[in-house]
């Protein structure tokens, strides 16, 4: 038995309407049908773009949020029939990292009164002098000096507030520390800091992650195990290096070529693949496989039955119809994946160039146009840098000179005696 197993879970999040009656007129979908196991003294990396239910799912684990549908099962217990104070005990076994350390810190309360906060609710620690030494052993393991104490959250830096962060949930000795985003908010020097830090701490404590990222280089070297989800749902989950050795679902296949290669050899030669459209709204997501809009192998299948996460081996699951005729190269490309307009445009002169080099024929203007005609010549001079804006004073250049406008430099004569010959008969 896995040390924390999700099993169908669900939170859907209801759009209500009206100011009388507060009608459900519709359900967000963030996540829909997780299931996944964490074994003890594991890392698990869950990656995803913006939007995809990752730190909903997150804080579904600790009931942060209400569970509509499955089970969350710590150590056999299931979390989500637990009642309000049992699941209150029970959260001392299970911590969390916020993505904001700022946000997550109250600005008004030093970081002792944080710390202490904590273990006053859970009866860790018999007086105040016993939390201070338990707390200061904590902010020596996270690198944090002792004069901390009586300091307040906005007079440390970003890495400093995220230790805060982790010392808080290490003072009260918990099995799982879900980090949610632990690194995104950091400089990459200090990103480096905590991802060693939290190893380190894994190590001598023994602890359980469920890593939540998008940066896929950080989660690559933390994690063990590595869940991609998609729209609320997982697409695919295999151990760290079988998944960036040989990603299997097509939306995987894109987050990965969206990782930078440190070898410009390598970089040049790779597939690269862009995805076309915006995410759907998890408000309305898509029939059948929610990724069918954007994918680039989709086949008819795809817009009517959703796939199934299916084992392929050696713990390699992924949620696709055709991934095994993907990787084969059986199936061949439906969708353009953005490179071919990428490529065209760039071989192609700028719109500005080209503009001048366009010729209008000379036509004889109505009467009440005539105003009209000299201000668009001129327009069309001035974008192409002509020889009459660039002479000096008392020198203008000679149209008769200039070969690639005569037709423009003798329509402008008729023009010109029309309008003197306007003027005159209105005189």
């Amino acid at each position: 038995m896995s040390l924390l197993e999700l099993d169908g879970v669900k939170v859907h999040f209801p759009i209500r309407k009206g100011l009388v009656f507060n009608r459900t007129v519709g359900h967000v979908y963030a996540v829909d049908g997780i299931s996944l196991s964490v074994e003890a003294g594991q890392t698990y990396g869950l990656v995803g773009e913006s939007g995809c239910g990752k730190s909903t799912l997150g804080r579904a684990v600790l009931r942060l949020v209400d569970i509509t549908d499955g089970e969350v099962r710590f150590d056999g217990t299931d979390l989500a029939q637990l009642p309000d104070e049992e699941m209150r005990r029970f959260r001392r076994k299970l911590q969390m990292v916020f993505q904001d350390p700022m946000g997550s810190l109250n600005p008004r309360q030093n970081i002792e009164s944080i710390l202490s906060e904590g273990m006053a609710a859970h009866d860790i620690g018999g007086s105040r002098e016993e939390r201070r030494e338990k707390i200061l052993a904590v902010l020596e393991k996270v690198g944090l000096p002792a004069n901390a104490l009586s300091r307040y959250p906005h007079e440390f830096s970003g890495g400093q507030r995220q230790r805060i962060g982790i010392a808080r949930a290490l003072v009260l000795e918990p099995d799982v520390i879900i980090c949610d985003e632990p690194v995104s908010a950091l400089d990459v020097s200090i990103q480096a800091q905590v991802i060693n830090l939290l190893e380190e701490l894994q190590q001598s404590l023994g602890l359980t992650y469920l890593v939540i990222a998008h940066d896929l280089a950080v989660v690559r070297h933390i994690s063990d195990v590595i869940g991609v989800m998609y729209l609320g749902s997982l697409v695919e989950e295999a151990p760290s290096d079988a998944l960036y050795a040989g990603p299997k679902h097509p939306y995987t296949r894109a987050l990965m070529s969206a990782v930078p290669v440190p070898d410009p050899e390598v970089e040049d030669r790779r597939e690269r693949i862009l995805l076309q459209g915006d995410l759907p709204s998890p408000a309305n997501p898509p029939a059948g496989c929610r990724f069918h809009t954007r994918c680039p192998w989709v086949q008819d299948k795809c817009a009517l039955e959703r796939p199934v996460l299916t084992d392929v081996g050696d713990g390699h699951k992924v949620a696709c119809h055709f991934a095994a005729e993907i990787e084969d190269g059986t199936i061949g490309l439906t969708r353009a994946t953005g490179i071919e307009a990428v490529v065209g445009t760039s071989t192609e002169e700028p719109v500005a160039d080209k503009a001048p080099a366009v010729k209008v024929p000379a036509q004889k203007a109505p009467a009440d146009s005539v105003a009209v005609a000299p201000v668009a010549e001129k327009s069309a001079e001035a974008e192409a840098g002509s020889d009459k804006a660039s002479a000096p004073e008392g020198g203008a250049a000679d149209t008769a000179d200039a070969p690639d406008e005569p037709a423009d430099a003798d329509a402008a004569a008729p023009v010109a005696e029309a309008g003197s010959e306007g003027k005159a008969g209105s005189a």
